[in-house]
């Protein structure tokens, strides 16, 4: 079955999916995104995704391509029309098609809204999840605002890539003090060695998680000891477990950061408790 996508108030197929050149999108990197995952016919935290796009949107004074209630029977209609199941759907609104100058286009011009949703392997997670992942650590070198969730992803495209070419499946950002920020696409916890879960405060620096959210909730009702707080690059080489969360993979085991082994190199069992009863907390929206 070919793929389907919505572009500007059109279901078409997806590979004659297309936005106008001027795109402020294309030319400036002037939009936001949301990645939401869809596990056993159900879209899991729909609500803290909306929140947080309407978030982004106000902070980049954008505004709203449609209604909420309107913007998720779009999203309902993409993912049945590709038969989703098990996925992710993935919405990125731009501030619209118009002359190419900095300055924001005239009020009214329309956003550009896209939505495309596409099938995973579960299988394939589950091995991730059984064996862990390589990682590796890169400098902190984005812009200052990573909490606003934009399409400007060109320091993390750079990150992925230098990790790959490395033999590793992922980076970590390290600020100049040594402090453990975020990972190229994912928020970064560990577990220290008194058992405690740390993730770093999500004020300021890195971006607010909608899964660490949620994993938040998840560990309160596993009565997990848990601390919002920075840590260095020597508590992660020195902790317990470590592991990435994220909605394409709800909680990663790491095993090894810079060639380096985590513990003993296997996932660990605290990251396995959260994941099992993830389902049991996250929000879960039916498709149909």
């Amino acid at each position: 079955m070919s793929r389907i996508a919505y572009v500007n108030g059109r279901y078409v197929a997806h590979a004659d999916a297309a936005v106008h050149v001027e795109d402020r999108g294309f030319q400036f990197a002037d939009g936001v995104y949301e990645v939401c995952e869809v596990r056993q016919g159900l879209i899991i935290d729909l609500t803290r995704h909306m929140d947080r796009l309407d978030r982004s949107l106000r902070e980049l004074r954008m505004t709203a391509p449609m209604a909420r209630t309107s913007l998720t029977l779009v999203i309902r209609e993409v993912l049945r029309r590709n038969r989703v199941r098990n996925g992710i759907f993935y919405l990125q609104v731009t501030r619209g098609t118009a002359r190419r100058d900095h300055f924001f286009p005239a009020a009214g011009t329309t956003p550009t809204l896209v939505v495309t949703a596409k099938n995973t392997d579960p299988a394939a997670m589950a091995r991730k999840y059984a064996s862990g992942i390589k990682v590796i650590t890169v400098p902190e070198n984005r812009w200052d605002r990573v909490d606003i969730k934009t399409v400007g992803l060109l320091p993390n495209v750079l990150a992925k890539q230098q990790a790959r070419e490395a033999g590793a499946q992922d980076a970590i950002y390290i600020d100049r003090n040594g402090i453990v920020m975020e990972g190229a696409s994912s928020n970064v916890w560990i577990v220290a060695a008194d058992g405690t879960l740390l993730t770093r405060p999500a004020e300021h620096g890195i971006l607010r998680g909608v899964t660490r959210t949620t994993l938040l909730d998840v560990v309160a009702r596993l009565r997990l000891s848990v601390a919002e707080r920075e840590f260095t690059m020597d508590d992660l080489l020195s902790a317990r477990e470590v592991f990435f969360t994220s909605a394409t993979g709800s909680c990663v085991p790491i095993v090894e950061v810079d060639g380096k082994t985590i513990a003993n190199g296997h996932p660990g069992s605290a990251s396995a408790a959260i994941r099992d009863a993830f389902l049991d907390v996250a929000e879960k929206t039916p498709i149909w």
